[in-house]
């Protein structure tokens, strides 16, 4: 028996629904060890599930299974932002009590968002080129980014910040999304690439400096929120996305930097999930109050910070309208003409 590849995985995903529903009334998960166990069990039926059904042509690719898995719990995370911000109920109280909690901070909520939408759309597009025989290393690679930026700010975030004390057994269910994106990178950026159609701070570290301290306190002071992800995140920004940035400029200075065009994916997804879930916070009322963008400097706010995710698409798009400039430049000249003869 064969799951057809995106009538069977948007079936499944959708399955968290009266899963989540019927955990939800099971009394016995109160306690936070259950509520682990639990939900290790239920990814390692998922799996179970999709390596029995979907055994067939497309079972070659193992990241099939894992994107199949993964949009199951895209819609968990979509459940959980929808649930704290009162438009459903009655599905994850159980798991954001005892399981975690940390997940209820406008942060939490937003990358739940993002993961429940984004990355769900990504999932099953790539289950289709799977399917389909086609190549979705750009996707993939978009994917990647996104997942780690999402990652790296979140766990540390969870640790150092205010919730710290709030970590759970539930914690633990986080670290597939450490290993499986780890070793999925790999065999993204192993993939041939697409032949080309040619040839060949501080500022949120108490900085001292008066126009620091207005921005923060004027503009954007959710960087202050004791939560602790907005200092995770800058502190990502200032130490590997702007030295790409710099190492972008670089490789659109000098012709034959085949390594700019997969990098710039994974930032550009990187940045797209970090500025998303960065601005979302930054107005959600789950944020306190004092942390919050004002009202009358939105505009301002939205702008600088669409205008920053903007740059790395750019980037990305320069890198996919034009490949032939970031490949090795073919061997001319008299070297070049007297191989051949």
């Amino acid at each position: 028996m064969q799951l057809p590849a995106v009538p069977g995985a948007v079936g499944l995903s959708l399955a968290a629904f009266p899963v989540s529903y019927a955990l939800n009334c099971v009394a016995a998960l109160a306690h936070p060890v259950a509520i682990a166990v639990t939900g290790a069990l239920v990814l390692l039926v998922l799996f179970c599930m999709v390596y029995l059904l979907g055994e067939g042509s497309h079972s070659q690719d193992p990241l099939f299974y894992v994107f199949t898995v993964f949009s199951f719990t895209s819609v968990i995370d979509l459940i959980i932002s929808l649930e704290e911000d009162g438009y459903i109920s009655g599905f994850m109280e159980f798991y954001m009590k005892e399981g975690e909690p940390y997940l209820r901070t406008a942060y939490g909520i937003m990358i739940c968002y993002w993961d429940g939408i984004v990355h769900y759309l990504l999932y099953l597009a790539m289950i289709v080129a799977i399917t389909q025989r086609k190549n979705y290393r750009t996707l993939g690679l978009y994917w990647l980014g996104s997942l780690m930026m999402s990652i790296v700010v979140f766990l540390p975030g969870n640790m150092l910040g205010k919730y710290s004390s709030e970590i759970r057994p539930s914690f633990l269910l986080n670290v597939p999304y450490i290993l499986i994106p780890v070793w999925a990178g790999m065999r993204l950026f192993s993939q041939p690439k697409p032949l080309p159609c040619c040839t060949a701070e501080k500022v949120v570290l108490d900085c001292p400096s008066d126009s620091c301290f207005d921005y923060i306190y004027q503009y954007e002071p959710y960087l202050r929120d004791p939560v602790a992800y907005p200092k995770v995140q800058m502190l990502v920004y200032m130490f590997y996305v702007l030295p790409f940035f710099c190492l972008g400029i670089y490789g659109l200075l000098r012709p034959g930097c085949t390594w700019l065009p997969d990098w710039a994916l994974v930032f550009a997804g990187a940045v797209a999930q970090a500025q998303f879930s960065h601005v979302g916070s930054s107005l959600h009322h789950r944020t306190p109050y004092p942390y919050r963008t004002p009202e009358e400097v939105w505009w301002v706010f939205l702008l600088t910070n669409v205008l920053y995710a903007l740059g790395p698409h750019l980037l990305a798009y320069r890198c996919l309208r034009n490949p032939g400039f970031f490949q090795p430049a073919a061997p001319t000249g008299q070297d070049g003409i007297k191989k051949h003869q």
